[in-house]
């Protein structure tokens, strides 16, 4: 399978976006990729909560999602949306951060709300309350395409790794972690931490991200890392999108998957134990 992991610079205007994914769609597509994949967020980059209310509309009137899904269609791809910012019925205005998994049929084979919120101060001027804002999800998804089971999650999730565990048992090759990780701990974990996903479990880890500066009309600015990665199973990156937006191409062998867990079977080595 070849995969093309795309890495956006999103505004906080869903409709400008639209055409730069599709175009990097398209562009992945010619490049031979199968599985085309999003960041955290395709649609809208936002700290304004008063915006987001008036440019996010609910799943079934989403216009990213339905021109997403009509394009994978069209290109007979499997398309992962790394997440779109989405309208809820939650009684307190919060919205959810929910992942696509698109079939070559253009239907939504699963989807997945980011369970583990972003509550943490980076530094004395940088801090961030998702759980204000946004619904946290509450189940674990895994999908068979095909081509691999895939393991979903979203961005701070990477920090808990009993998640990726538990999808790895349960029969996950591939975990995707679509991300608009923050500048300072991207610097200083995000390479470590999808490399240790992928070497506790033996998946192959892919992660498209975010990057840059993002334009936003309204509330704070918002600036993300890029470097979106793609680790093998047995911890080696294979690919690294530095810090401009674009496609990112890899190869990727189901083969590497089964023989990483051969040479270390930490699967099977599940102890029981009590305390501390």
């Amino acid at each position: 399978m070849r995969a093309g992991l795309i890495q956006l610079n999103s505004s906080d205007d869903p409709a400008r976006n639209l055409p730069e994914i599709q175009e990097y769609i398209s562009e992945a597509v010619t490049q031979g990729a199968g599985f085309v994949l999003t960041p955290e967020v395709t649609n809208c980059v936002s700290g304004s909560r008063t915006h987001q209310n008036e440019v996010l509309r609910h799943q079934d009137g989403d216009q990213t999602l339905a021109a997403l899904r009509a394009q994978a269609a069209e290109l007979k791809i499997w398309l992962l949306i790394g997440s779109l910012a989405l309208k809820t019925d939650d009684p307190n205005g919060r919205f959810a951060n929910r992942s696509f998994l698109i079939a070559p049929d253009g239907q939504i084979a699963a989807w997945y709300d980011k369970i583990h919120m972003f509550d943490v101060q980076v530094s004395e001027t940088e801090s961030y309350r998702e759980s204000k804002g946004y619904r946290p999800g509450d189940r674990a998804v895994l999908h068979d395409a095909g081509f691999a089971k895939i393991g979903m999650s979203i961005c701070y999730d990477v920090r808990f790794p009993y998640l990726f565990r538990q999808l790895a048992e349960a029969g996950a090759e591939m975990l995707v972690i679509p991300s608009a990780f923050s500048p300072v701990t991207g610097a200083a974990h995000w390479e470590p931490l999808l490399r240790a996903r992928a070497i506790e479990t033996g998946c192959y880890v892919l992660a498209p991200a975010q990057t840059g500066t993002h334009d936003v009309s309204r509330g704070k600015g918002r600036k993300t890392y890029g470097h979106s990665l793609v680790v093998a199973p047995w911890g080696e990156v294979l690919a690294d999108g530095g810090t401009e937006p674009g496609v990112i191409i890899v190869d990727l062998d189901p083969k590497e998957v089964a023989q990483a867990r051969e040479r270390v079977p930490s699967l099977r080595h599940t102890a029981q134990f009590t305390g501390p």
